[in-house]
């Protein structure tokens, strides 16, 4: 039997923990830890799995640190600090230890330093130059932060010079698409564009403002027949292959914002990026506006995913067919929304 604790932020003032059991195939609620309110986003420490941080997606916004315990049971916040700006909706840790939180309403973000993994230190905020900014993910890669930023249509490029972080280039993102969040893989850029509901793929341009050409963009988009649908594609995972996974897979969950809904819910797109990025499914999740999601599992066979609106709970889906497909493995809707996640062994 193997047993998996996932933790799951949302639109409350709560981190919820559920068990996995892979055998039983079964999904439990286990706990409801108290938080600031909106805990949206959630990530780990990347050598401590035991150390939390949250945003609290308000006006004004607050980054929050927490260590794990027992069934994911979160301790009262270690340390709280303003995020200096509105609705921060991401956060992650770096590798180098400070936490990078990013500010969608007001244009802004931090990279904050920290004293061990559970305090904050000082930071002063990198506001980024567009008449309209919404800065939506922060991607450490190499030397560098990448920020997509939905409003002004480019990814940031981020680097440290002394003590403090600063914008040193951009790369531009097609007018109108509104890059959400991002991926690298073999040198290649894949964004997710929300506006345009989009997934494009680009060679990696050099630092700090080398330039490349889209190769490759296609719809994220199902096949419908919806009167009002509204498309907003959200998230993009890739993991890594393994002995289990041999083909890797790129997958994207699509978001329904309208005011006519699928009754098989929002899906999620699977794209196989070699030879050519191709779509290869549109997976039904019985969920509506599919914000975030995780692979889990001893070889990442299991993705968790949850609705930020509506009754479906959340939903674990096992990878089939080599990751080419999904298949629902066990729902459970005593929370009906959720946004973000965590597996572990807590």
């Amino acid at each position: 039997m193997v047993n998996f604790t996932i933790l799951a932020g949302g639109y409350a003032t709560f981190v919820a923990s559920y068990l996995f059991n892979t055998d039983t195939s079964t999904l439990k609620l286990l706990q409801q830890s108290p938080t600031g309110a909106n805990p949206s986003w959630i990530s780990l420490h990347p050598t401590n799995s035991n150390i939390l941080y949250a945003v609290n997606e308000n006006s004004p916004g607050a980054l929050q640190s927490f260590i794990i315990g027992n069934q994911g049971l979160l301790t009262v916040p270690q340390d709280q600090m303003n995020s200096q700006g509105d609705s921060p909706a991401f956060t992650t840790a770096l590798s180098t230890g400070p936490v990078a939180i990013m500010n969608y309403g007001s244009g802004n973000g931090l990279i904050v330093p920290t004293s061990g993994p559970l305090d904050f230190d000082n930071a002063s905020p990198i506001t980024f130059p567009a008449a309209v900014s919404h800065p939506h993910m922060a991607l450490e890669h190499g030397d560098e932060v990448l920020v997509p930023d939905l409003g002004a249509d480019q990814i940031w490029r981020l680097a440290k010079t002394g003590s403090s972080w600063a914008i040193q280039g951009n790369i531009p993102q097609p007018t109108g698409s509104g890059p959400r969040h991002i991926a690298i893989l073999d040198d290649t850029l894949y964004t997710v564009h929300e506006l345009a509901s989009t997934l494009t793929a680009q060679p990696f341009p050099a630092a700090p403002n080398g330039t490349s050409t889209i190769t490759r963009q296609l719809s994220t988009v199902p096949p419908n027949n919806l009167t009002a649908a509204v498309w907003a594609a959200a998230e993009i995972l890739i993991p890594p292959t393994n002995s289990k996974f041999k083909d890797t897979y790129i997958y994207v969950s699509n978001r329904n914002t309208g005011t006519t809904t699928d009754p098989r819910g929002d899906t999620i797109a699977i794209f196989k990026p070699t030879p050519t990025l191709t779509l290869v499914a549109q997976v039904y999740t019985g969920l509506q506006q599919v914000r975030g999601m995780m692979f889990g599992g001893l070889n990442d066979e299991y993705i968790i995913a949850g609705g930020v609106v509506g009754t479906g709970g959340v939903v674990v889906l096992e990878r089939t067919e080599g990751g080419a497909n999904l298949r629902e493995v066990v729902r459970n809707t005593d929370i009906p929304t959720r946004t973000s996640f965590l597996w572990g062994t807590w």
